[in-house]
């Protein structure tokens, strides 16, 4: 069985100066920081929110 959490991490762990958004996963420094204390379903809540956030990074397309 397989006890890991759920996380978007993709090892590209690079925060954007203006967003203040991980430029690999899309979460804040608070996100990041209280991700092994946060609940699976708040997880999951989170990363569903993401995608969304991409168009706020500096530079973003």
């Amino acid at each position: 069985m397989n006890h890991s959490a759920s996380t978007p991490c993709i090892n590209i762990c690079e925060i954007d100066p203006v967003s203040k958004l991980c430029r690999g996963c899309l979460r804040s420094l608070d996100e990041i920081g209280a991700w092994g204390r946060l609940s699976e379903p708040v997880r999951r809540r989170i990363m569903a929110e993401l995608p969304a956030r991409r168009p706020t990074l500096s530079g973003a397309r």
